[in-house]
């Protein structure tokens, strides 16, 4: 018999470019998924280039993490990276680097 996944979640604390982000991850929820849950916290649900609200739930496969080497704030990091390398996000920073004037 294999290894046991572990059903409780495990909890992480970041800086992602000035912004504290709580990583809350389920290796096997419900007893069917993996489950990841990502909040800004400091500022208070600040937008991320993944979420407009400061707020991401995430289901994926069982095992989706730790084959991508089990670092879970790593994996977060580089998803933020990723997302916040599109057009969409760099017009989101440079509009709230000069302001609205609309």
């Amino acid at each position: 018999m294999g290894d046991a996944i572990d059903t409780n979640p495990q909890t992480y604390r970041f800086i992602w470019r000035g912004i504290e982000i709580e990583a809350r991850y389920w290796p096997l929820k419900w007893g069917v998924t993996a489950h990841l849950e990502i909040e800004s916290v400091m500022p208070a649900r600040a937008r991320l280039p993944i979420t407009n609200t400061g707020y991401r739930s995430h289901f994926h496969p069982v095992g989706t993490v730790e084959a991508g080497g089990g670092y879970v704030v790593a994996q977060v990091t580089a998803w933020l990276d990723e997302e916040a390398a599109k057009p969409g996000w760099q017009t989101y920073i440079e509009a709230s680097r000069q302001g609205e004037l609309f």
